[in-house]
């Protein structure tokens, strides 16, 4: 689908460039070179891809032009002329690195669904018209480049820059696909965090205590398995969400965590590599949200630390099933 959703035309007409353009106005020629993408704003344009292909009529928040923008000197593949007069919005390079850098979740959306609608269109291209086939495979070529740089993209997005592991983010879209292909079933949350983590930070500096936040993340990576998820929610807060069925499952690996820790702090170290853990456990309801796991494995959490930490607090559910 070429038109724009309300979230992402309200993000691009904020950088774009505004044009005015009259009926019969060419934008550009089949085999021009171009780096610029078009949002029609009002109005009406249509491309001609000329020989046995059908055209294409656009209207307001339809774009094209955008293998420009995502590729750079990219060969346009049709005519672009204007029907109705109207108004079009440019976006560019320079302008399209400031919605990634404003917005990158509804960019990231944005790329994905042009990238996949390129694809289909390339795809029909070869079946038409076999003879074009070394240009038309030179284009996938830069579309898997494009897919791979978009797909490297959303990893770092979905990444935290200090730890490698998953960040917020990460973690909500994790829960989402998880809950569309209904696998919030046996599942546990074990909620960390580091004890009297301030104190290495006011005493050591923040590159120890980034080192100490780095020990933390290799010990949850390590004790995650295929499917589960390690996270890193801001500061020194953790979280690993398990495939666990069960209480004593959670438990073993909330009780792994803490005790490797302490086992490393045992060891002399100056300044620390690491230091205890308190640890929040609750077993995942799938009929409930992660606002509500979340509270409970924090007030597990909040028992631990009050208790002196070092340790691992349970959490049941003891409200009403709903």
């Amino acid at each position: 689908m070429a038109e724009l959703s309300d979230d992402e035309y309200a993000l691009f007409a904020s950088v774009a460039r505004s044009r005015r353009v009259r009926a019969g106005e060419a934008l550009f020629r089949r085999g021009d070179l171009g780096t610029t993408m078009y949002v029609i704003a009002s109005g009406a344009v249509e491309l001609d891809f000329g020989e046995d292909l059908v055209g294409k009529m656009l209207g307001p928040r339809e774009f094209f032009g955008e293998l420009g923008l995502l590729i750079g000197d990219h060969a346009r593949s049709a005519d672009a002329g204007v029907v109705t007069e109207g108004e079009l919005l440019e976006l560019r390079h320079e302008e399209f690195q400031r919605l990634v850098e404003r917005s990158p979740e509804v960019v990231s959306f944005f790329l994905r669904r042009a990238i996949m609608r390129v694809v289909l269109n390339e795809q029909g291209l070869i079946r038409r018209l076999r003879r074009r086939n070394q240009d038309l495979q030179a284009a996938l070529d830069s579309l898997r480049s494009t897919a791979h740089q978009l797909s490297q993209t959303e990893a770092l997005i979905r990444t935290d820059e200090l730890t490698g592991l998953h960040n917020r983010r990460g973690l909500i879209q994790h829960l989402q696909d998880r809950q569309r292909n209904g696998a919030t079933h046996g599942l546990g949350l074990l909620l960390v965090d580091c004890d009297r983590f301030k104190h290495v930070n006011d005493e050591h500096g923040h590159l120890v205590g980034d080192r100490v936040l780095q020990g933390v993340a290799n010990i949850l990576r390590s004790v995650a398995g295929p499917g589960d998820l390690a996270c890193r929610l801001g500061g020194d807060e953790f979280c690993l969400l398990v495939k666990a069925e069960t209480r004593d499952e959670v438990m073993r690996y909330a009780e792994f965590v803490v005790g490797t820790a302490h086992g490393l702090m045992q060891m002399p170290q100056v300044p620390p590599l690491i230091c205890n853990l308190s640890l929040g456990a609750c077993q995942v309801d799938p009929r409930r949200e992660w606002n509500d796991w979340y509270a409970r494995a924090d007030a597990a959490l909040y028992r631990a630390k009050r208790l002196g930490g070092n340790r691992v607090e349970w959490q049941d559910d003891a409200r009403v099933p709903a």
